[in-house]
């Protein structure tokens, strides 16, 4: 057995692997968790895996730990001081897309009672319809940032290839 491809030449003790043994392909406990794994994903959009990696710590304190409703109120100078913000990806329409995302997963959660249920919901359609309902409701969710979202939570197949320890749990 070997680790997938892309952490399989990282060393052991590297954030790489610790994500993929630890998080990639495993729903998140929450909304706010699911809520920063859509935020991971819109940030990697035109970029490599590494730098979002690198700035995750960055990311999470700057957008309130992922707090769903925190990330909803932010306004004006909110966005400005993300945009100064050099630990973050500094992109005006992925910072704007964000803080719309919060206040759809709040709508969806008084709907659906979590934003995991929405997911639970949906969970036996394709990935065309996966993609249409994303950008129903969500602003900057293409067919990759939706299909990587859906794998880093386990919802559809691929976060693991098959002779990698973590691909038979």
């Amino acid at each position: 057995m070997s680790y997938c491809s892309y952490c399989r030449n990282q060393p052991k003790e590297s954030i790489h692997h610790w994500y993929h043994d630890h998080v990639y392909g495993k729903m998140s406990k929450n909304d706010d968790e699911l809520f920063g794994r859509l935020i991971l994903e819109i940030n990697q959009a035109g970029l490599s895996w590494n730098t979002i990696i690198q700035k995750h710590d960055g990311l999470k304190e700057a957008y309130s730990y992922f707090n769903i409703k925190q990330v909803s109120l932010y306004n004006e100078e909110n966005i400005s001081e993300l945009m100064a913000n050099k630990n973050i990806i500094r992109h005006e329409l992925k910072i704007r897309s964000i803080v719309y995302n919060a206040q759809q997963i709040l709508e969806i959660q008084k709907e659906f009672g979590t934003f995991k249920n929405w997911i639970m919901l949906q969970n036996q359609i394709s990935i065309e319809n996966w993609v249409k309902l994303f950008k129903k409701n969500f602003k900057f969710v293409g067919k990759e940032i939706v299909k990587e979202f859906l794998m880093s939570n386990g919802v559809i197949n691929g976060a693991h290839e098959k002779n990698c320890p973590e691909y038979k749990k």
